[in-house]
């Protein structure tokens, strides 16, 4: 989950992701996607907003509406990690 380009691996509704400049991530990279939602191709760009160890935010800097994704990381006790995943749009 910490990679974005492999999100079409572990989520159904995004068919591909290419990245605008040479990885690792960091504030300012951007993404292209191409998703499939309620029977539609979205086609935006994401731009990382946030990168930390416990977090990753990205938000759409090209598309057909403002929307923005985060990723929140909790270590548990027993060396497992807990995820909190948050989108949110306006279309």
């Amino acid at each position: 989950m910490t990679d974005p380009a492999r999100a079409p691996e572990w989520y159904a509704n995004i068919a591909a992701v290419a990245w605008k400049a040479p990885l690792p991530l960091q504030v300012g990279t951007e993404g292209a996607f191409v998703a499939r939602f309620l029977g539609r191709e979205l086609r935006y760009t994401y731009e990382v907003i946030e990168d930390t160890p416990v977090s990753l935010v990205m938000r759409t800097a090209q598309g057909p509406f403002p929307m923005e994704t985060s990723y929140r990381y909790e270590p548990l006790p027993d060396g497992s990690t807990a995820v909190t995943l948050r989108n949110r749009g306006a279309p």
